[in-house]
């Protein structure tokens, strides 16, 4: 496949980008790399080879889910910078 000024240009309007001349040659020379990165996987022969759904053969290796104890809301609450007393008191970050 061929990356030319047409397929850049076609690409920019489809992600509403736009570049200069200079930007624009570096993105085909790096998008030209890249098809041939691709290109290049297709010459594998890949005869016999599943295809794979996950990097690992395990699957849902997950502990067990065992309650655990705790600390209390005073615990949690002396820790904080900032309390009333029964929540913990943040600044406020969303303003009108």
């Amino acid at each position: 496949m061929e990356v030319n000024d047409a397929l850049i240009d076609k690409l920019t309007g489809l992600a509403r980008l736009e570049f200069n001349t200079a930007e624009k040659e570096a993105i085909k020379h790096d998008l030209q790399r890249m098809i041939q990165f691709v290109e290049k996987l297709g010459e594998l022969d890949t005869t016999g080879v599943e295809p794979l759904l996950h990097m690992s053969s395990e699957t849902n290796v997950l502990r067990e889910d065992v309650p655990q104890g705790s600390i209390s809301r005073e615990e949690a609450l002396a820790a904080a910078p900032a309390t009333d007393g029964r929540y913990f008191e943040v600044p406020k970050v969303i303003r009108k």
